[in-house]
């Protein structure tokens, strides 16, 4: 039987934007290495304008999930990490609690900083309130 994942990041943030705009950014593998430098993701499940699921290689061994959920007039983006920080060879390796603690809490203030940071340049200016831009 396998061990839990020793990181189990969970997140939410709404973006007043459809899913398939968010969806656009995380197609691109390009925003990947820019978003999760340290980690090498490969594509199990593409869910199209629903998200990605991923395997997880580098810094951290396990699977990291973005679902794109319609809600109201935009996209709840909820991000998921589930992993074990990794040895140079790629194999999980423990690390001690107050270690691991810091680095949760590095993974989940990243994860919000990709979240907000989408959240300000795909609403581009958009005010409380106001319906979310159309193409057209």
């Amino acid at each position: 039987m396998n061990a839990p994942p020793a990181i189990d990041v969970v997140d939410e943030t709404f973006l007043a934007v459809p899913p398939s705009t968010v969806a656009a950014v995380f197609a691109d593998p390009g925003s990947w290495t820019r978003y999760w430098p340290d980690l090498v993701l490969e594509v199990y499940t593409d869910r199209g304008d629903k998200g990605l699921r991923w395997t997880v290689r580098g810094a951290l061994v396990g699977t990291m999930e973005v679902w794109l959920e319609p809600v109201l007039d935009g996209t709840l983006l909820h991000y998921f990490l589930r992993a074990t920080p990794a040895d140079a060879a790629g194999a999980p390796r423990e690390l001690a609690p107050r270690d691991l603690r810091r680095e949760f809490d590095r993974r989940a203030r990243a994860a919000k900083a990709v979240a907000l940071g989408l959240k300000e340049v795909l609403e581009d200016g958009r005010e409380p309130g106001v319906p979310p831009r159309t193409e057209g």
